[in-house]
């Protein structure tokens, strides 16, 4: 087990870290702002699921080969980013149907979550964190390292789960302001997607680790 006084230093820390806008708020808004607050909620849920294999991938070993190589990087960040342009380019294409909803997302909640999945599983700064920062927090008289590195994984996708949800809330009550008019939810949608054409594009040129 982690040691309390390790486990409340990485909480602190993972928590400053959430509330900065980054990719995964990016990512977040624009979904909600594309598909409403069901939509939003559903892609967060599933991108916190798409970590999980990120944690055990750390804890097992894996994740440092991964982070440690070049072209392995490369490759993930390369399809998390087109993943996330290929989303984007949706909603554009569906902005009408987003403007004939109101909160209600206009596609399964099944496929939503796994296209957030996808998302937090390729997300190749969130490996990069796991390696560089979890075992900054291990104690090793306390226990078994894999255990450890799990359970302060767990805390981040938490942290993240509820602070990405409160995006999510912001970002609908706008939505749902702009959505007395269907032309301009239209025009919101397709500014959700423009985001994430966006995001993509920025992760898929940024430099590999550092």
């Amino acid at each position: 087990m982690v040691p309390v006084e390790n486990l409340i230093g990485f909480i602190v820390a993972s928590a400053v870290l959430v509330v900065m806008p980054g990719p995964s708020v990016l990512f977040v808004i624009g979904r909600t702002l594309a598909l409403g607050r069901t939509g939003g909620l559903l892609s967060v849920l599933g991108n916190a699921l798409g970590m999980l294999p990120l944690v055990a991938a750390v804890a097992l070993g894996v994740g440092a080969l991964v982070a440690q190589s070049v072209v392995l990087f490369t490759i993930v960040k390369i399809a998390g980013a087109l993943y996330l342009v290929w989303l984007g380019v949706q909603a554009i294409r569906h902005r009408r149907d987003a403007a004939a909803t109101s909160d209600v997302a206009p596609r399964s909640p099944w496929r939503l979550l796994a296209e957030g999945f996808v998302v937090g599983v390729t997300n190749p700064k969130t490996i990069a964190f796991f390696v560089a920062v979890l075992p900054q927090f291990v104690s090793f008289p306390a226990g078994a390292i894999p255990l450890q590195l799990a359970e302060l994984g767990v805390a981040f996708i938490v942290l993240a789960l509820a602070f990405d949800s409160v995006w999510v809330f912001a970002a609908g009550a706008a939505r749902s302001w702009f959505g007395r008019s269907p032309k301009r939810i239209e025009h919101l949608s397709a500014a959700g997607g423009v985001m994430m054409i966006g995001l993509g594009g920025v992760l898929a040129v940024s430099g590999n680790k550092h």
